[in-house]
């Protein structure tokens, strides 16, 4: 194995590399294959299967309908039947992790082979200038204060959080919004808030804790984005997603190694505690691009496109860790 696998092979370690291998080793054997699989559903959602409940003739195992899509690539109609088919269903079967990056399409390196070394941070950075020199170019990039005026910094907290979803999240629509467990097994974020008040503080000897969560329900959006605003250096005619997420945990924990399946490049700020983010070119990148490590301090906004880095988080010792973030257009 030579100087740059092994590279990979240590920088992931502990984290599901077997899906970057694979991934690897589909993009070289089948790239064309892999991109239009990827056609076949709408954007954002490669993560999932969308079917519907009330449909039962849509109730296909995953497996089958990923070996029927790739028997059906050389078509031109089927993939618009099956991305029709898929579009504004509700998520009720995850693709498997390594699925995820098996059908990933390869990528340009052009967005990280200009990185190198560090990471930029800006700040008093105009929309204008951002949006020529940063918000597309793939990241990473770091603002230093865009979360001045921003009273989520004082305002977020576990019990914060906890008690606007007992007043306004007690519906289905918020228990349905995507959650992250990562290495908690929590089953939903209902479970996630009913920590004992000794783990939420860490006291010696409770489990540590690490989740995130979308934020679907368009009450508790709105109760959320009195304390936070869309981030000033946006471009000017950026759209922000209704749709916002938000990780929270821990000294220890914190995301694995994965690339996003969502549609946008995006932003996310580090409301409290401070949180180390490991970034990793994709696997046909890894002879152009170099592997980057950055930690986002209290205050920070890290941006980059989630979609083409691999990238894993660590939580830093110190206060709990707190961020907020969407995408953008």
């Amino acid at each position: 194995m030579d100087e740059v696998h092994e590279k990979m092979k240590n920088f992931l370690i502990n984290s599901d590399s077997s899906g970057i291998e694979l991934g690897e080793f589909l993009t070289k054997r089948f790239p064309t294959s892999a991109a239009t699989y990827l056609a076949l559903l709408p954007p954002g959602s490669a993560h999932c299967i969308r079917q519907r409940l009330t449909n039962p003739w849509k109730m296909v195992p995953t497996v089958v309908l990923l070996v029927l899509a790739l028997l059906l690539l050389g078509g031109r109609r089927w993939p618009l039947q099956l991305a029709t088919l898929f579009a504004n269903e509700d998520c009720i079967l995850t693709m498997p992790a390594q699925l995820q990056k098996a059908f990933r399409p390869p990528e340009s390196c052009d967005f990280c082979r200009a990185v190198r070394g560090t990471v930029p941070r800006l700040s008093n950075v105009s929309p204008t200038e951002f949006a020529r020199d940063y918000a597309y170019r793939g990241g990473p990039v770091i603002v230093t204060d865009a979360t001045v005026n921003w009273t989520a910094v004082e305002s977020f907290d576990f019990w914060f959080f906890k008690r606007v979803y007992e007043t306004h999240g007690s519906g289905p629509r918020a228990e349905r919004c995507q959650f992250f467990p990562y290495q908690t097994g929590f089953r939903d974020i209902r479970e996630a808030f009913s920590l004992p008040e000794s783990r939420v503080r860490y006291d010696p000897g409770t489990e540590p804790w690490y989740f995130g969560w979308s934020n679907c329900d368009p009450a508790i959006v709105n109760v959320l984005r009195k304390h936070y605003q869309r981030p000033y250096f946006l471009p000017a005619d950026s759209e922000n997603s209704a749709i916002d997420w938000v990780f929270m945990g821990g000294p220890g924990l914190g995301a694995h190694m994965h690339v996003d399946n969502v549609r946008l490049p995006s932003w996310q700020s580090q409301l409290k505690g401070a949180k180390e983010w490991i970034l990793a070119p994709p696997p046909e990148c890894l002879y152009q691009c170099e592997f980057l490590s950055v930690v986002v301090q209290t205050g920070e906004t890290i941006v980059l496109d989630t979609n083409k880095w691999y990238h894993k988080t660590n939580v830093l010792p110190g206060p709990i860790s707190i961020t907020v973030g969407a995408e953008y257009d």
